[in-house]
């Protein structure tokens, strides 16, 4: 059962994923692209968490604190940017 429910969590993932890259090429601003760009990588370090529970390897867990650190950052950066720009 827990196998069923992990792979249907993947297939909405990826459905998932497909709205948000429409949603960010299709953004019409700036702070629409980046809100979209931090929701796909959230997205993408969830599936690396569910991948990891799939294939019982914990070592990919550490890949996903590592990409969730480097979206902070980058989320604070495009964060100040458009705090900047709007002077």
């Amino acid at each position: 059962m827990v196998e069923l429910v992990l792979k249907v969590s993947i297939i909405l993932m990826g459905i998932s994923m497909l709205l948000v890259v429409i949603r960010f090429l299709k953004g019409p601003s700036l702070p629409d692209r980046v809100t979209a760009f931090d929701l796909f990588t959230t997205m993408v370090i969830a599936s690396i968490a569910i991948f990891s529970l799939i294939w019982e390897n914990v070592n990919f867990l550490d890949v996903a604190v590592i990409l969730s650190l480097i979206a902070f950052l980058g989320a604070l950066s495009f964060a100040y940017y458009i705090l900047k720009r709007k002077d």
